[in-house]
């Protein structure tokens, strides 16, 4: 850094220190991006700026990074720490001027030549102060606005303005060890050097800030004048015999309600609050694989977030997380009942598009939503919808909902200009905060209606809620996947786009249940979900608090030696640091008697914690229903008990959205069998696989672990009972009398989950009995019970209580 340099850097730093504050993306710069700070790094920047290389060396500490604004010594050499693309504009003209950068790259690269034992880590650095994308119009907000070398004029009110809202987003590093490899004289290497981070910096501000902002005219103009929209108005107004000018009316009416009116200035004053909410309802956010999120922004993909649905938090907090991970906000999909004053407006200006319930029989608004959505996805906007469509009251995953996955990929055959990928989202949290009404709901009470008394009323009542969990799962190329599974898609691009080819439906359904499956895939194991997990399947719901302990080290444990997915997390920490955190929530009772302390769930809380379990319940049904088939059989072989649990698995997998084909899921199986032998969960006697001795430490473990899978098979019970009782049956008729015989057990045997009869659920294992042929449907639709149901039948019965047994022969 040159005297004059040094001595303006240190006239600014007091007074600027103040209005900055730094965000530096991604947090883990190792891990993610491979940087090794033992070796001499130097920084890429796009501009030469005291201000930049302020945020940096405040960034470049946090992180343990040398600072920018000291030289290298590079043998016995002295070079600078920054190189600029650029000089800053002038304050009374735009030319820019070109700075020593090409001299310099040129001089380190000879270094190199000299040494080849040297390798320089050249670090890109994109600087930006706030996110404002850019617009097709200019206004005075462009000072401010336009941050590509900006003069020192200008940089003062940027400074002044959006000092607080300041990003450091560092690169992977460029090994000069590689440069030098590339044909060409050190200043042509140098050349490269430069024309290569222009189009980098480009990119990244275009990953940071997303594409230009739409105006209204340009809007109307896209979709109203679309070939689809302008078809479905002439075919309206002939046959509602209306003028086709009041029908694009109509049509306009529509996509005002529709589409978002995105504001950057909305989202900062958001994320602000946010800010504040965040910390003081949660003991933080643990976000986990957004590196894999930002290698697709960067590499231009259309990236479409399809969360699980929990919470009217989930809106929020993904938002909030993307924005805080360096990519550009969504535009969120949300129902029409979110837009009442003054919420649904705020929304709108935080990038919310809103979409009724139900499309059927009105073909303009369909035409206008999906026209809206296809420019969305041409113009380089993110966008966010939740496959499930409405939140879960059960905490397990909903049945997916298709149309807008069916909009997304009819979107994709007309012909986007760009990848497309999805990106499911896993979102978790110690505490919902509207547990209380979903159980109401499940009971029967009617959902309340959202206003913005009861959102004010909520945000008086808010507390500490724990942690928030947020894991970005596996993405899908949209592409590769139509590859995959219509290998001529392509042919239908130039086809009429209100003709869906026929093969569109069944692969929308496959993509539907592939992202579930990713959702659960990046499940995140919380205090409290484990906890539960362990509490209900106790009796009276109840367990010494040494033997909680234990059980929680035995069921994570068991995870960790058998992997259910890479992208799942696990906590690192003991059951008995778990258990002392999940206290603190104060949903669990702990008392003490002569032999110690014991935790207990109060009646009103059992049900309500059934909640955080289900978030959770795909990852122990397998293991659950290995030590269940043991308890009960007491004399099978490790291969009779890996071929009855794999006779079972089909029914799970799609139950609970298990990610591992069938050939996968036994291998699995082995391991997870393995595990529990050398974990002492299970034993092994002259080649018979048996309960352990009710003297050891692991017993009581491998017992609540046998009674977390019962309550799935009282149900497949409840449901195989019934078709063997009945020659035909309606599905109809079926779910109705498996809900109503299902509530009845519930009632006596104090079954506490609501999803025990819950109709979706017993839908969807009718739905998996028909797809793996267990069960024979007529013409009619009328099903039959078949000798393969028989053999189900009695292997479930086999696996479940006696008394529950008892029950079913009243059927």
């Amino acid at each position: 850094m040159r005297w004059l340099d040094r001595l303006l850097f240190s006239m600014v730093t007091t007074p600027i220190k103040w209005l900055v504050k730094v965000k530096s993306i991604p947090s883990d710069i190792e891990n993610e991006l491979g940087i090794d700070k033992s070796k001499p790094i130097v920084y890429l920047l796009r501009t030469h700026s005291v201000t930049d290389q302020l945020a940096l060396k405040v960034s470049a500490l946090s992180l343990g990074l040398p600072k920018p604004t000291v030289n290298i010594e590079v043998d016995d050499i002295y070079f600078p720490a920054c190189l600029f693309l650029t000089n800053p504009n002038s304050v009374l003209n735009r030319k820019i001027k070109n700075t020593d950068i090409k001299e310099n790259a040129a001089k380190l690269f000879s270094l190199h030549r000299q040494n080849p034992d040297l390798d320089i880590q050249i670090v890109p650095v994109s600087i930006l102060w706030g996110r404002a994308p850019g617009k097709n119009t200019s206004g005075w907000a462009d000072v401010i606005a336009n941050q590509v070398s900006p003069s020192w004029l200008r940089k003062f009110f940027i400074v002044l303005f959006l000092g607080r809202d300041n990003f450091v987003s560092y690169s992977k590093a460029v090994s000069s060890k590689n440069m030098i490899k590339l044909k060409g004289s050190d200043s042509d290497i140098a050349h490269k050097l430069i024309r290569v981070a222009g189009t980098h910096f480009h990119r990244k501000m275009q990953t940071m800030t997303g594409p230009n902002l739409l105006e209204k005219q340009q809007l109307y103009n896209s979709v109203l004048g679309s070939k689809s929209v302008t078809q479905v108005i002439a075919q309206d107004a002939s046959s509602k015999n209306k003028s086709q000018e009041q029908i694009r009316n109509q049509a306009k009416k529509y996509l005002d309600e529709i589409a978002a009116d995105y504001r950057e200035g909305m989202v900062r004053i958001g994320e602000k609050l946010l800010t504040k909410v965040w910390n003081k309802i949660y003991n933080g956010i643990q976000v986990k694989h957004a590196s894999r999120v930002r290698e697709l922004a960067q590499s231009g993909h259309e990236i479409i977030y399809a969360p699980c649905h929990r919470s009217h938090m989930d809106y929020l907090l993904l938002t909030y997380v993307i924005y805080h991970e360096g990519l550009v906000t969504p535009h969120i999909a949300a129902g029409i009942n979110l837009n009442f004053p003054p919420v649904g407006g705020l929304l709108r200006k935080a990038g919310a598009f809103y979409l009724r319930r139900s499309f059927a029989g009105n073909k303009l608004y369909t035409a206008v939503f999906r026209e809206y959505l296809e420019l969305l996805f041409n113009k380089g906007y993110s966008v966010k919808y939740y496959p499930e469509g409405g939140r879960s009251r059960t905490g397990r995953l909903l049945p997916p909902k298709t149309g807008m996955l069916a909009m997304t990929l009819q979107a994709l055959i007309k012909g986007v200009n760009r990848p497309v990928s999805i990106v499911p989202v896993y979102i978790g949290y110690d505490h919902v905060m509207e547990v209380s009404s979903y159980l109401k709901e499940l009971k029967g009470t009617d959902k309340k209606k959202e206003s913005f008394f009861q959102v004010f009323s909520a945000i008086k009542k808010l507390k500490n809620y724990g942690v928030g969990y947020l894991n970005f799962g596996e993405p899908i190329n949209l592409s590769n996947y139509l590859d995959q599974k219509e290998p001529n898609w392509r042919e239908h691009k130039d086809k009429e786009s209100d003709k869906k080819p026929t093969w569109l439906t069944p692969v929308v359904n496959d993509l539907a249940t592939d992202v579930m499956t990713r959702i659960n895939q990046a499940t995140a194991i919380s205090a409290m979900s484990i906890c539960a997990t362990c509490l209900l399947a106790a009796k009276k719901h109840a367990i010494p608090r040494t033997e909680l302990e234990r059980a929680i080290d035995h069921y994570l444990g068991l995870l960790k030696n058998s992997e259910y997915s890479h992208l799942t997390t696990i906590p690192q920490v003991s059951g008995k640091e778990l258990l002392a955190d999940t206290l603190k929530r104060k949903k669990l009772t702990i008392s003490e008697d002569g032999y110690g302390e014991i935790v207990s769930l109060r009646d009103q809380n059992a049900v309500a914690l059934t909640y955080y379990r289900n978030n959770i319940q795909h990852l122990f049904a397998l293991p659950s229903l290995i030590v269940a088939v043991v308890f009960s059989h007491k004399s099978l072989t490790k291969l009779q008990v890996l071929k009855l649990v794999a006779s079972l698995y089909p029914l799970l997998k799609r139950e609970l959205f298990i990610h591992m084909d069938q050939i996968q899921a036994e291998s699995y199986l082995a391991s997870l069998l393995d595990n529990m032998l050398e974990m002492g969960l299970l034993n092994e006697q002259e080649g018979q696989v048996l309960p352990p001795e009710p003297s050891s430490n692991a017993f009581y473990s491998a017992w609540l672990l046998s009674q977390g899978i019962q309550e799935t098979l009282h149900r497949y019970a409840v449901v195989l009972t019934l078709l063997s009782k009945n020659a035909l049956i309606s599905r109809s008729e079926l779910e109705a009398q498996s809900r109503q015989f299902a509530q009845r057990l519930s009632n006596l045997h104090g079954l506490s989950s609501p999803e025990f009869f819950d109709k979706n659920v017993l839908s969807s294992f009718i739905s998996a009995l028909k797809e793996n042929r267990l069960i024979e449907a007529d013409e009619n639709g009328q099903l039959s019970y078949t000798e393969k149901t028989e053999s189900l039948c009695q292997d479930v019965i086999q696996l479940i209580e006696p008394e529950i047994t008892q029950r079913l022969q009243q059927i």
